[in-house]
């Protein structure tokens, strides 16, 4: 509304587009042809993307580290997001079979805390992250729904100087 675009469409608005304040505007069909998908409020923006850390880079000066294995869904990618952003979570790593956090439905989910919360892909190459994670002072902790479970907000687990929480894929759990 604040430019005009409405007006401009009206006139027959082309794919050109126009400058106004920084910004280019395109016809709602010029996105739609661009992104493959019906953008409902005609919005599109590019980025260029930093590198990613190193796993050791987040684990350097990280306290608590949220660690997806194999988590497929992006829906719940974006939630666990969301969800170690309210943890306090300091960095959120993921094997190479996770889904990508910057995937449309995960960032979306994740209200945007995939933008926050630094993350990275654990290597192929190193299999035995448990032990990597340990080797930087961490101890782990499964997520589990068992009887001897203890809560999230336990005092043991407050306690400890460096953890890591272990999150399993939907449909076996951890491996």
């Amino acid at each position: 509304e604040q430019w005009g675009v409405r007006e401009q469409v009206a006139k027959g608005f082309t794919p050109d587009g126009f400058w106004r304040e920084g910004s280019v505007l395109y016809h709602f069909y010029a996105l739609e042809a661009l992104t493959g998908f019906a953008l409902s409020r005609g919005v599109l923006c590019a980025m260029e993307r930093r590198a990613r850390p190193t796993v050791e880079e987040l684990l350097q000066n990280a306290r608590r580290v949220a660690v997806l294995e194999d988590v497929q869904n992006p829906t719940n990618v974006g939630a666990i997001f969301r969800s170690a952003a309210a943890l306090g979570m300091d960095a959120v790593l993921l094997t190479p079979a996770c889904s990508n956090p910057l995937y449309r439905r995960a960032i979306r989910v994740s209200m945007g805390t995939v933008f926050q919360i630094p993350w990275t892909y654990i290597p192929k190459e190193l299999t035995d992250w448990p032990a990597h994670l340990r080797s930087f002072g961490f101890k782990t902790a499964a997520m589990a729904l068992t009887d001897d479970s203890v809560s999230i907000d336990d005092p043991h687990l407050l306690a400890e100087e460096k953890l890591a929480v272990v999150l399993g894929t939907e449909g076996d759990g951890l491996a």
